[in-house]
């Protein structure tokens, strides 16, 4: 049996209108677990990213290192949540990054990045080391020396100059596609009715073999996690 996984991720607000498109975008609730009906379409150009459920990465999928237990993971993310204030990230729009589509801010603050390399370097003495059949799922040979460094230092290429805070919502859509979708999905967000994010906790979550990722913990900002 695979070893599991986890990713620190940001999540909207339980209950929130964002919360709720997100799900409803991609068929999927990685808080309860359960599946969430769809638009017609929506299904064949989210498959991959409902894997992950509605999220912004803050520290990639990683093993743990051997000798490590969930229980480190969630004391690690207390420590790191216990003095942190919350992160106005503003307001989103839906952007295409490369041939996805995702919500991004507007104009990300600074300390959306400063949170985002605190988490990178405070769960890397947890990783277990990429294997090799990892690290190919990257396609290190499509990146640029810079981010192929990253990734080997840091088991990701998306961190810390080369991060973009995103929250997916498609897979990677044919170019002829590209400007339909845009549209569809921007008023759907403009009709959901979601306000502008603050990120108030980081979020534990956990992939059992093929699995979609689950939520495991939810570590308030200023300590009491839940």
């Amino acid at each position: 049996m695979s070893e599991p996984r986890y990713a620190i991720y940001a999540l909207p607000e339980p209950g929130s209108a964002l919360e709720g498109f997100g799900r409803a975008v991609l068929g999927y609730d990685n808080v309860s677990g359960e599946a969430v009906p769809q638009e017609p379409g929506l299904a064949e150009v989210t498959a991959g990213a409902r894997v992950y459920g509605f999220h912004a990465t803050l520290k990639a999928p990683m093993r743990l290192a051997a000798g490590v237990d969930e229980a480190a993971l969630v004391a690690t993310a207390e420590r790191l949540a216990a003095a942190h204030p919350p992160v106005a990230v503003g307001a989103l729009a839906v952007a295409a990054l490369g041939r996805f589509l995702a919500l991004v801010p507007v104009a990300p603050p600074p300390d959306l990045g400063l949170l985002a390399a605190e988490c990178v370097a405070a769960f890397e003495p947890l990783r277990a080391p990429l294997t090799e059949a990892e690290r190919a799922k990257r396609r290190p040979e499509r990146l640029s020396p810079r981010a192929r460094a990253l990734l080997d230092a840091w088991g990701y290429p998306h961190v810390f100059e080369e991060f973009r805070f995103h929250m997916t919502l498609t897979d990677a859509l044919p170019e002829e596609a590209q400007a339909d979708w845009h549209a569809r999905l921007t008023r759907a967000y403009r009709d959901s009715g979601a306000g502008p994010l603050t990120i108030h906790a980081l979020g534990i979550l956990r992939q059992d073999g093929q699995a979609p990722f689950r939520l495991l913990a939810r570590i308030p900002f200023g300590g009491h996690h839940g």
